[in-house]
Formats: structure tokens, sequence, C-alpha cells
């Protein structure tokens, strides 16, 4: 039976989950508090011409993408042109350089070369890796994960060894390789996952074969081209859209939301599904109709936040590619100073995204668009001052690396982004970018609920729950909560939007 369904919230989880709703036959309503779709993979555009992505910048996994389009009938190509990038990305050691190619025998050779018998290694890794990709991004991330009980499937529990769910990561990546250069390297796609390499369950090594055997791609035009063509697929299904509408109280009565206050006004729902920062959701509440207390967030184990800037250069930056790793320090230094002693990192790792050297337009004739990206414990204090300090840092690493010089008297444009921004633009709990951390202790099941406990119409879905933090599990999170929502029963409604 139709229903009238509000979302909160246009990231990816909240335009994959308001699509999914509509093909069903419902009314869909999205309620986003910015002007323009995307949460925080939205894009700018100065008035010297440089079009920044504000978020995400790695398209990865690009069958769980497209799968999204078929479903609809649909093609990426129907939307934007997918550049296949290569190299795919290069990583800065102290004293050495590596690129990795498009190419995966090319990458096998680059393998051997630095440790002998790694090709081989890498391939039986990669094996295993594929296996857990097809069968966890098709049979085990699509669950709503309300018990155990769902992944008592013939080909979960049949294969359920070869998950390597209790291994970690860390130990993992030392069976297969020696050379510290080849496990920084492979270890590199967990980071973002939120918690160290040693912490993280090595199922995820299903990141490897979605990167580097898949391939890193880049949609011409930014990024945000995918938040527009899912926009339009969601229009197509009928989806209505309300920007600069911010939700101010979910109103709750006899256990069910009887209607959202948006801008001064209530309107009333048969179900609400919430793609906002999750406990942000939560507090708009009353506390009697949550399903945490303030404690339990306290105690998970967060993805970091980041400091980001912004650049806009007057000149080319040679030597430079599309991504950038600057990995010269100690990893796990950079990792402790972010989950264990929560302070900022005194020998910093970062990254670097440079855009216009893929894509001319996103930068005026003879400049470059530059995106620095450093990650950092969520919660910290980021003045001005101690983003200006980073700054000048990844500068100087900067002008090492590509032979440039006085690079800050270049820059004509300048943007800095951490941890408060995080917490004004988006509610994010403490600040954080990336949701919660993908440890086996908030896995599956043991990860925040996708359907609050004691208010039956309303859902959750995004990077605080399942199945997890990155746009591809985002777009899955959006897919699980339609097809739950569609299972609810309409009330009755008086008000339209």
């Amino acid at each position: 039976m139709k229903k009238k369904i509000a979302i909160i919230g246009s990231g990816f989880s909240g335009l994959s989950a308001a699509a999914y709703a509509a093909k069903a036959g419902n009314e869909v309503h999205v309620f986003e508090k910015h002007g323009q779709p995307g949460g925080r993979a939205r894009q700018f555009t100065t008035e010297h011409g440089f079009v920044f992505d504000m978020g995400p910048s790695w398209y990865w996994m690009p069958d769980i993408i497209e799968q999204f389009f078929q479903n609809f009938q649909s093609k990426t190509t129907d939307y934007f042109e997918l550049i296949s990038l290569n190299p795919q990305f290069e990583m800065i050691f102290a004293e050495s350089k590596l690129a990795v190619p498009e190419n995966y025998e090319e990458l096998q050779r680059l393998f051997e070369e630095i440790e002998p018998g790694a090709g081989q290694q890498l391939v039986k890794f990669m094996q295993a890796a594929k296996f857990k990709y097809e069968v966890g991004m098709q049979d085990f991330v699509n669950k709503p994960c309300h018990s155990w009980f769902e992944f008592l499937s013939p080909k979960i529990v049949q294969n359920s060894l070869k998950f390597d769910l209790l291994t970690n990561f860390r130990s993992y990546v030392a069976k297969y390789f020696k050379h510290e250069k080849l496990r920084t390297l492979m270890e590199f796609p967990v980071i973002f996952l939120g918690a160290s390499p040693k912490n993280i369950p090595a199922l995820y090594s299903l990141m490897n074969y979605g990167g580097y055997v898949l391939g890193t791609h880049y949609p011409k035009g930014g990024f945000y081209q995918l938040v527009l063509a899912m926009q339009q697929v969601a229009k197509k299904q009928g989806v209505q859209f309300h920007f600069n509408h911010q939700v101010d109280k979910i109103n709750v009565a006899s256990g069910q939301v009887t209607s959202l206050h948006i801008n001064g006004r209530d309107y009333t729902f048969d179900a609400v599904i919430s793609s906002s920062d999750y406990h942000h959701t939560e507090t708009l509440l009353d506390e009697e109709y949550r399903n945490y207390t303030d404690d339990y967030w306290r105690k998970k184990t967060f993805a970091p936040s980041s400091l980001i800037y912004y650049l806009g250069f007057n000149e080319k930056i040679p030597n430079l590619k599309h991504h950038t790793l600057f990995f010269e320090n100690d990893l796990d230094e950079h990792i402790d100073c972010i989950y264990e002693e929560q302070k900022w990192p005194e020998k910093p790792l970062f990254y670097c995204c440079c855009p216009s050297k893929t894509d001319p337009a996103v930068a005026p004739p003879d400049s470059e668009n530059i995106f620095l990206l450093m990650p950092i414990a969520i919660g910290l204090a980021d003045e001005e001052s101690v983003r200006e300090k980073y700054l000048q840092e990844m500068l100087s690493r900067l002008e090492k690396h590509t032979g440039s010089t006085n690079l800050r008297e270049k820059i004509v444009y300048t943007k800095s982004y951490a941890v408060k921004d995080f917490m004004a633009d988006y509610n994010a709990y403490g600040g954080n970018a990336y949701g919660l951390a993908n440890t086996l202790s908030q896995t599956a099941v043991l990860k925040p609920k996708i359907k609050n406990k004691k208010v039956s119409n309303l859902l959750y879905t995004g990077q605080l729950t399942v199945p997890g933090p990155g746009v591809p599990p985002s777009i899955i999170s959006g897919r699980i909560v339609a097809q739950e929502v569609n299972q609810l029963n309409p009330m009755s409604h008086e008000k339209t939007v």
C-alpha cells in the first residue's frame, strides 16, 4: 500500500533510500538543510572558477555503484563519463615513491620487483579478496542486521572461515608480504574504516580488490556528478526535494512518528527515514524515544575527522598525480594520535587530490585545483592557527615532492575545513568525517540498529548504521532501509507538503 515517506538528508544513503522507496510506489519527500543535495559530497565553485568536491574523491567499487543505476533501468554513462586513472595513485615514502598502475598484471610485476615472490603472493591475496568481495558485497552487507540468524544462509555459513572475521588485517597482510612498502600499500585502503589495521577484520581485504583490481576512477566534472545522477534517478521515480528545510523536531505519539517540525511547520508522514547523523537524529526525539543514550555514543569507536584544505593555484604544479599519498612518516604514530592519544599528530601523513590533472574544467586555464586531507581525531580543538601550521607543513612536503617553490605565494583561493565544520554543517558526532569504525565489535548486528525500537515508523540509514562508512556501503544502506520501510503499515495523514 502506498505510503507517504519523509527522508531527512540527501547524502548518498538518503538519495538511495528515496529512489528505492519511490520506485516501490510511495510518495517520497526529501528534506535537506543545505541548498543542494549531496550531504558530505557537496560541491562548490569559487569566483575564480575552481570547482571543489567537498568530500569523497575515491571512486572505488564501480560495479556496486553501477548496480544502483541498473536497478532503475539506466547506467552511469547516461549521466557522466567515468575515467579510469593510470596510475591509480602514487604513494610517497621518505626516500622513494610507488605508483600503482591501472593494469593488474603490471601491478603484479611491480610487487615482484620490490619483493621476489610477492607477485604470486599478490595473486593469492587478490583471489581470496575477490571471494570476500563477491560474497561480502552481494550477501554479507545486504542484510538489515536485526539478528545474527540472517547470516545463516548456506553460502555464508559454508564459507564463513574464508571471511577471516577473527583475523586482524595487519596480521593477514603480513602473511603475504614482508616488505614494509608493500605492507603499507596493502594496509592503506582500510585506514578510513576508522581504526588501525591491527583492529580491522581481515574481511576488509575486499577493499583491496574493489580498489586495486577493479580500478580507481573519476567522474568527469567531479565526484558530485554521482550525486546529481542519483538525484535525477530519484526525481524520475517521483521523489520531491525540499532544500533549505531543516528538521528541528520529530514528533511522536502512541509509538509512531506523527509529524516532522520543519521551518516552523508540522508535516505528517506515514514513515520517516533519517540519513542525517544517527546521534543527531536521536536528539530530535524526546529522550524516551531514543534508541541509544549519550553514554552509548561516548563508548563507540568513531572513524577519524579530517583537516581539509581546498586550494586554488595560479599555475600548474609539476610531477603531481591525480591522487597522491604522503606516507613519509610512520603510519602507526599517526594512527595512535587519532585513536589512542586523541591529539594532533606530530609527524602526520596526508593525502593530496589534484583533479585538474585529469579534468582541466575544474580549474581556470593554467591553474591547479588541489584538495589536501589529513586524518585527525574527533573532538579536537581546531583553531585557525593550528590549521595554518599543518597547511605549511603539507605545502612544504608538496614542494619537496614536486620540485616547486614558493607554493604559498601561488595560492589564489584557500578554504579550510575541520572538526567544527563537520559538526556545524552535518551535525556530525565529535566532528567525525567517516562514521563509526568498522572494528569487529562494531560489525553487522553490533552496529546501531536501522529501526527505532520504540517508534515503529522511524528508520535510520547511512554511515553510522549498516553496512558502514563509504559511498558504496551508503548506497546499499539506502536500499536496505527502503526495503524495510515498504513492510510498514501506512498511517493516515492530513497535511501535504
